[in-house]
C-alpha cells in the first residue's frame, strides 16, 4: 500500500543514520525529475581515523568516494541524498530490509523485512555474497526478473569476468547484438561500472518498439548519455566506433552467425555468443546422406537435431581460429535453467591459421557436405 513519501524518506534516514547499517544504494529517477548523480552507494568502515560512512557516488561512468564522519558530516551529507530525486532505495542493516519504490504519483511502496543470513556454502560463504551482482541491486527493481532469472545474470557475468583481463582499464566499448528486453545488457553495463570501467554500451535489435522501450529504461536508470539502442539488424545495423567486445546472446539460428561476422570484421577483441536454435546446419543434414559410418547419428530426427547443434558450434569455433581468434565453447548455466546453456567465448589473438588447422576444418565440412553460413558471411567480407 502506498505511503506518504515523506514519512518512509524520514525512516531511510534513520536506518543510514544507524549504527547497525551494512549497506544502502539508490537509484533510478522519479517521473520528470533527474538527481545530480545517477546511483549513491552507502556503508560503514572503519578507517584509521575510526570509524566512517562512506559514499560512493557515480555519474554513470566514473565513482567518486568520500569518507564522512558520524555526527553533523554524516547527517549532513545523507540529508543532502535523501533530498535528491532517486526512484529507489535499498537499505539493508544487521536486523531489517527496507527496499522503497516511488510510484508515478510521488508516493512512496515500501517493502520490510527481517534480514535473515542466507545459509552458508561449504567453506563458510554466505551464498548471498557469491553473487557478482547483487540481487538486492536497485537495478532489479526497474529491469525485473525472477530469481532464476537472476541466477543467469549471475553465471553470464561470472563467463564475462572470466574472458575479460584483470587488469583491464580505459574506454570500453560494449556492443550486444539482438539485445531483445536488454536484461543481460543493462546488468552487464552495471557491473562493468561498478569494476569501475569507462564503459559505453549499444543494444541492436530489429523491433523499434525494444529500443523505444529500452531507451526508456536507459533514461530511468540515468545512463542514456552511456547506455544507447538501435533499430535494425544484426548485420547491417549501424554501430560506430566499432567495438572491443561483442555480446550475443540466443540470437537464433544464422543470426548467431551474423553476430559472429561482424565481430570479426570488426576485429573486436572479445566476443561472447550464446547461440539459440540451429535450423540451418540440421536441414543441410536432412538433405544428404550422412557418410559412413555415421548414418545412426542422423537417421532419428531428434539425434540429428542435437548432432546438429554439436556440429554447428564446433564449426562456428574452428573458424574462429581461422580468423585469428582463440575460441572455447563452454556452459555458461546449469542445464535445468535453460536447455541453451552454451556458450562460444572468443578473444583475438592476431595469430594465424596453421595449415593443420585449416586441413581439420575442411575435412570435417568436406566429409559431411555441409557449409556453415558462417562460413559464407566471412567470405563475402573477409576481416
Amino acid at each position: 500500500m502506498p505511503e506518504p513519501l515523506d514519512a518512509a524518506l524520514t525512516e531511510v534516514r534513520a536506518l543510514l543514520l544507524d549504527p547497525a547499517l551494512t549497506r544502502a544504494v539508490a537509484a533510478g529517477r522519479r517521473r520528470g525529475q533527474h538527481p545530480s548523480v545517477v546511483r549513491a552507494e552507502l556503508r560503514p568502515v572503519v578507517l584509521k581515523a575510526g570509524p566512517r560512512l562512506q559514499i560512493s557516488t557515480s555519474d554513470g561512468a566514473r565513482p567518486y568516494i568520500r569518507n564522512v564522519a558520524p555526527g553533523a558530516e554524516a547527517d549532513a551529507a545523507v540529508d543532502a541524498l535523501l533530498a535528491e530525486p532517486f526512484g529507489n532505495w535499498h537499505v539493508e542493516t544487521a536486523g531489517a530490509t527496507l527496499q522503497l519504490r516511488v510510484t508515478k504519483s510521488g508516493e512512496a511502496q515500501v517493502h520490510r523485512a527481517a534480514t535473515s543470513r542466507p545459509a552458508a556454502e561449504p567453506g563458510g560463504h554466505d551464498r548471498a555474497k557469491d553473487y557478482l551482482l547483487d540481487p538486492g541491486d536497485p537495478i532489479f527493481a526497474e529491469i525485473g526478473g525472477s530469481a532464476a532469472k537472476r541466477r543467469q545474470v549471475d553465471a553470464f557475468l561470472r563467463t564475462l569476468v572470466a574472458t575479460l583481463p584483470d587488469d583491464l582499464t580505459g574506454p570500453l566499448r560494449v556492443v550486444d547484438l539482438g539485445c531483445g528486453n536488454a536484461y543481460l545488457t543493462f546488468a552487464a553495463y552495471r557491473y562493468l561500472t561498478q569494476r569501475g570501467l569507462d564503459v559505453e554500451l549499444v543494444g541492436v535489435d530489429v523491433r523499434e518498439d525494444q529500443r523505444q522501450r529500452n531507451t526508456e529504461l536507459a533514461e530511468r536508470l540515468g545512463w542514456a548519455g552511456r547506455v544507447r539502442f538501435v533499430a535494425g539488424t544484426i548485420a547491417d545495423a549501424v554501430v560506430e566506433p566499432a567495438p572491443d567486445l561483442v555480446l550475443a546472446l540466443h540470437a537464433c539460428d544464422t543470426a548467431t552467425d551474423e553476430a559472429l561476422a561482424r565481430a570479426v570484421r570488426w576485429r573486436a577483441r572479445w566476443v561472447l555468443a550464446a547461440p539459440c536454435c540451429h535450423h540451418d546446419v540440421a536441414a543441410q543434414l536432412r538433405s544428404a546422406p550422412a557418410p559412413g559410418p555415421y548414418g545412426l547419428l542422423t537417421r532419428q530426427g531428434i539425434l540429428r537435431e542435437r548432432f546438429a547443434d554439436v556440429l554447428t558450434d564446433a564449426l562456428r569455433a574452428g573458424l574462429l581460429r581461422l580468423h585469428g581468434y582463440r575460441a572455447e565453447v563452454v556452459e555458461f548455466v546449469d542445464s535445468r535453467h535453460t536447455p541453451r546453456n552454451l556458450l562460444i567465448r572468443a578473444r583475438r589473438t592476431g595469430t594465424a591459421s596453421t595449415e593443420d588447422q585449416r586441413a581439420e576444418y575442411r575435412e570435417l565440412v568436406d566429409q559431411w557436405g555441409v557449409t556453415p553460413r558462417l562460413a559464407t558471411l566471412l567470405a563475402e567480407s573477409p576481416a
